[in-house]
């Protein structure tokens, strides 16, 4: 009976509904719904560049679902921190190459709103993989220096 309480609906929704008011949520999100709205705007003008739109959507959904049902924790396996902060480098990297070609080939007026939507999710992606570094993370301790202090 206890555990058919602890894993009820509501319990489940509050949890899973917490990971949106965190940082790391609004930049998933934030990331999901730019990505989309670069596709739209890729496919009304051309598809050559959606793929990338994409692809980086539904790694960011599936992110999210992740982050927000807590697998990060529950699946030691896979190294999380490293694995978002790769993901979002290289969509940061792919953006930028991305967008400059767009507004270099100058298109409709669709097209140059997807290159600068695309250098805005460069942004995004920058700095969601500077906050995501690992090594940005770990904090040390200073060493004790009093004998004391320390174990003996």
């Amino acid at each position: 009976m206890a555990d058919s309480e602890h894993l009820s609906a509501p319990g489940c929704w509050t949890a899973c509904t917490n990971f949106w008011r965190t940082p790391k949520g609004i930049l998933l999100f934030a990331e999901i719904i730019l990505c989309l709205v670069i596709l739209i705007c890729f496919s009304t003008s051309t598809s050559a560049y959606s793929s990338l739109s994409v692809v980086e959507m539904i790694l960011a959904a599936v992110f999210f679902v992740i982050y927000m049902c807590d697998l990060h924790t529950k699946i030691q396996i896979i190294n999380w921190p490293w694995s978002d902060f790769f993901r979002t480098l290289i969509a940061a990297i792919l953006y930028l190459i991305t967008s400059i070609v767009v507004l270099v080939e100058r298109g409709n007026p669709s097209k140059i709103v997807a290159g600068v939507l695309g250098l805005i999710a460069t942004c995004l992606f920058g700095f969601d993989a500077y906050v995501t570094f690992p090594l940005r993370q770990q904090r040390h301790t200073a060493a004790p220096t009093d004998p004391a202090d320390g174990p003996v």
